[in-house]
Parts: C-alpha cells; structure tokens; sequence
C-alpha cells in the first residue's frame, strides 16, 4: 500500500471543491450554463446534496490517486508541475477529444478545462507542500 498523507488529500479535494465553487458560481455561472445548456430551472430543481456531495468523494478520489501517483512527499515543484501537466495535459485533452465528438464549444472546453488544470495544480501544490 502506497504511502498517502490522507490531511493532504482531504485538503486538495476541499480545495478543489472550493475553487469549483468560486469558478462555477462567482467567475463563470452564466457562462458554463450557457455552453453546457444547464436551465435555471434545472440548477433549481438539482439534488444538490447528491451533486455535492457526490463531487466531493469524487474529488477525494483524484486527490488520493494523485497522491499515489506523486509518491511519499513529492517535491513542491513536483507537485505543481505534475498537477498543471496532468490537468491541462490528461483531463483537459480528454474533454477536448470527447468535446470534438459531441460538438460540444470552445467555450465550455475552455471554461471546464481551465478549471481542471488549475484544480490538478491546487491539488500538486498541496500535496507537494504539505509535509
């Protein structure tokens, strides 16, 4: 079993769950709900505690397997450069590969991919600078 520091991991899935606030709610609402096609009525009628509740597990999950990934006390520069290359280079290519096929816009690529390259560099940095 791979060494975790499971306080650094809750702290990058609480992160990435505050900044997906921030940048979901403060930063790009109308936006995302534009480009995703997501109704005020639907926000409205959504099982937030599902949907929260749901993400942060997920979130828990990214930031332990990243973990894994990193190994035992990963340099900080590690952490960050990691976390930008896995977020920009593996999530955001993977939504621009599946965007493509579902003629999905340059927008909502934008707008998601963005946030999961700067959600897998909160989540390096915390896991690179929490020893």
């Amino acid at each position: 079993m791979p060494h975790v520091n499971w306080l650094a991991v809750v702290a990058a899935a609480l992160s990435s769950f505050l900044l997906g606030g921030v940048w979901y709610s403060a930063l790009f609402a109308r936006a995302w709900q534009a480009a995703a096609g997501v109704s005020d009525e639907a926000m409205k009628s959504a099982n937030k505690p599902m949907i929260f509740g749901g993400s942060f597990v997920l979130y828990l999950i990214q930031s332990a397997v990243f973990a894994m990934f990193l190994g035992p006390n990963p340099a900080p520069a590690l952490g960050i450069g990691a976390g930008f290359a896995a977020g920009l280079c593996w999530v955001t290519a993977a939504f621009g590969a599946n965007y493509l096929f579902e003629r999905r816009s340059l927008k909502l690529f934008l707008i998601n991919g963005g946030y999961s390259t700067l959600q897998f560099t909160a989540i390096g940095a915390i896991l690179g600078f929490w020893h």
